[in-house]
């Protein structure tokens, strides 16, 4: 059944109820109303009865003063007379009363409040029907009406499944339940359809990303069948060709590390010294550049991660910081009870470009990163790291060069502080 017809018909079922019960106790009133006047009648007659005896009236005269269209009184004497006459059939409502030692019976005609009633009970009930019926007919436009805008959403949707991007709903208002409605289901186009658009243009600029690597491998690899078994080139030929296959290995495994991400890769939770990270990160970094200041300081701190992963970010934050400063700079690694930060005496972020850093292939200085193999997708890799770990990866304000701070939930200090 459709929601206008669910609508439709809840609405008539709770009308149907309220009238039933709406008759029912407009009957029962209107009868303890009509029997409590009668009540009153009979009591005014018997008062009057008793006031007409006690000033000595003859029991005749009082039944021939107290009869009347709707009210009826006999009265039998001690000696078994009897003055009056009972009604005949029909609804009566009677009451005896002892008076001076006549037994008096007060009769009260009720025929036509028992008629009243019963064309009050069909008068109500032909009311409920027109009710019901008019409502029925009102419903209909008034469900519709207002059940539009999900009309209006249905169309919308299947315009879009088909191909056509761009339409929204733009609702008049948004204090309504449906216009709330509308305005969420706006917003959720908005972020589908930014989020259709990031992933177009990282498909489209990671295919360009492969595509100058393996190009270079391809070029590399047909000059290379091609040229003399002794040409002295080959050597040179043969280091840019493993040369360029790395770097295209190199992208595909970073492609491969987001695809991962994404679909929730579960870490390995392990106990990890954040500081020993650091000193295993300057320790490599020594070896690959002997003469670049680096250094970590801080407190020994413990937290649950994947180890090899959350080396692997300060890596990545390290290598980019070496390379932003240049071989003169200096890079530093400080750990404390909540992560680790790395900062270094760079040019620095702009504060319009630090949370743009964190998108996938983007690069600030494109051609240093090109020459150094990067693909632009490290800071991206990094940040889904460390959200992996429920912690968040930032590029924090500073007055001179870059500072990247890793926050990271359940760290536990312990130890001397190192330095």
């Amino acid at each position: 059944m459709s929601l206008r017809r669910r609508v439709a018909v809840s609405v008539l079922l709770v009308l149907f109820l309220v009238l039933v019960a709406l008759v029912i106790s407009v009957d029962r009133t209107f009868q303890g109303l009509s029997n409590r006047d009668v009540d009153v009648v009979l009591r005014d007659a018997e008062n009057r009865a008793v006031a007409q005896m006690m000033r000595g009236a003859a029991p005749r005269d009082v039944v021939r003063q107290l009869s009347k269209r709707n009210i009826h009184v006999t009265v039998e004497l001690g000696n078994g007379a009897r003055f009056g006459e009972a009604p005949d059939g029909g609804s009566v409502q009677r009451k005896n009363r002892v008076i001076g030692g006549a037994k008096f019976t007060f009769y009260a005609d009720t025929e036509a409040i028992s008629q009243a009633q019963v064309r009050l009970r069909k008068l109500l009930i032909l009311l409920g029907l027109g009710a019901i019926v008019v409502t029925g007919v009102l419903m209909i436009w008034v469900v519709r009406r207002a059940l539009a805008p999900l009309d209006a959403m249905t169309s919308l949707a299947q315009a879009i499944a088909a191909g056509h991007r761009g339409g929204r709903l733009n609702p008049s208002r948004t204090d309504t339940e449906l216009g709330r409605t509308a305005a969420a289901f706006d917003g959720m186009l908005d972020s589908l359809e930014g989020s259709e658009q990031r992933t177009r243009r990282f498909v489209a600029d990671a295919a360009h990303e492969l595509r100058t690597p393996i190009t270079g491998v391809q070029a590399v690899a047909e000059a290379l069948v091609q040229a003399p078994v002794d040409s002295p080139d080959r050597d040179q030929m043969s280091f840019l060709l493993v040369r360029e296959a790395r770097r295209a290995g190199r992208l595909v495994d970073d492609l491969l590390a987001l695809a991962q991400l994404d679909a929730g890769y579960e870490m390995q939770r392990e106990n990890v010294d954040l500081m020993g990270l650091a000193e295993a990160e300057v320790a490599r970094t020594r070896f690959v550049a002997p003469d670049f200041d680096i250094a970590a300081f801080g407190e020994s701190a413990v937290v649950a991660g994947d180890g090899q992963r959350l080396a692997q970010v300060l890596a990545n934050l390290v290598d980019n910081a070496r390379q932003a400063t240049g071989p003169q700079g200096s890079v530093r690694i400080s750990v404390d009870s909540s992560g680790f930060t790395v900062s270094d005496d760079g040019p620095g972020v702009p504060e319009s470009e630090r949370e743009r850093i964190f998108d996938r292939l983007v690069r600030l200085d494109d051609a240093r990163d090109r020459r150094s193999g990067g693909s632009g997708l490290g800071l991206a890799i990094a940040r889904g790291v460390v959200r992996a770990h429920g912690g968040e990866l930032t590029c924090e304000p500073s007055d001179s060069g870059a500072v990247f701070r890793v926050v990271l939930p359940g760290v536990i200090s312990g130890g001397a502080p190192v330095s």
